[in-house]
């Protein structure tokens, strides 16, 4: 669902990817400038140490972050973003994320810094446009025992160990039976995600307005066994499979986390309690993003 940022604002975090000093001075106007028109900034640990001056401001580490704001402003890529949403989802407070491109992509962080004052005038105005992204949450289980629960925006991909000639994953799709999946690895990708790994092992590009998630294996034994598209609403489990040579599985969310599946474990993938909103500019559709970032069908 769309819509408009009505929701009045009172106090904005600020966030940075690690290392961005390029950024230093912007970090510190932006405070400067929230200040001016009523807001109260709070940095991130990360951002504060690459600001000029923060003295006199609340800072606080990524994790607190959701819980002392109503929205975040966010300088740097992608990674830096979907790491953000993970600390959002984990709070259960589904607040806005205004994203200024500071990567060499930016698919998510797609304001770029010229924009960014414009950005939030319409915000203060009651007029910036909010674009909710599918989020999911994938669980680690031990058979009836869940051991650990992960917020995903982008992926789960559960991939082979380095010594491992392929995986061997049965996956169901709300119980039922979906396939057995012989290949390097295995992509569950919601609509954001497409365009990431999923697209880069053939899987096809989603719109985020399409309420599903793209099973896409990656490098499969068998070319008929091609990527899927299904509801976001199913419950998805993964689960290797074992024989006489015992296979290394790992699991990764969103690139940011992710640890070996054992033997007796399995993956479930759900839709998230609230989805990822997105403060998005009003110049540049979905189709003007793929075609300047990818030069999708342009040649």
């Amino acid at each position: 669902m769309n819509g408009l940022l009505t929701t009045p604002i009172h106090r904005a975090g600020i966030v940075a990817k690690t290392g961005l000093h390029e950024a230093a001075q912007i970090l510190t106007e932006l405070a400067t400038w929230l200040n001016a028109h009523g807001i109260e900034p709070v940095y991130e640990e990360r951002a504060a140490a690459l600001a000029v001056n923060v003295e006199g401001h609340e800072t606080l580490p990524g994790a607190e972050l959701p819980n002392a704001v109503d929205m975040i402003v966010l300088l740097g890529g992608d990674g830096t973003l979907l790491a953000t949403a993970g600390h959002i989802a984990r709070t259960n407070r589904p607040i806005p994320i205004l994203g200024v491109n500071f990567g060499s992509l930016g698919f998510l962080t797609e304001i770029t810094l010229p924009e960014l004052y414009g950005a939030l005038d319409t915000v203060l105005a009651g007029r910036a446009p909010v674009e909710e992204r599918l989020m999911l949450t994938a669980e680690l289980w031990q058979r009836d025992t869940r051991l650990q629960a992960e917020p995903v925006l982008n992926d789960v991909v559960v991939t082979k160990g380095a010594l491992s000639r392929m995986t061997d994953l049965s996956v169901y799709v709300s119980d039922q039976f979906l396939a057995h999946f012989k290949a390097d690895g295995l992509i569950v990708a919601s609509a954001t995600g497409s365009t990431a790994y999923n697209l880069s092992a053939g899987g096809p590009i989603v719109h985020p307005g399409v309420d599903a998630v793209v099973v896409t294996p990656i490098a499969p034994h068998t070319l008929t066994n091609r990527p899927i598209v299904i509801p976001a609403a199913s419950a998805l489990v993964i689960q290797p499979i074992t024989g006489p040579e015992r296979q290394e599985v790992f699991v990764t969310f969103d690139g940011q986390t992710g640890f070996p599946l054992p033997a007796g474990h399995h993956i479930r993938i759900t839709r998230a309690p609230h989805p990822l909103r997105l403060i998005r500019p009003t110049t540049r559709s979905y189709f003007d993003v793929l075609r300047q970032k990818l030069k999708w069908a342009e040649r």
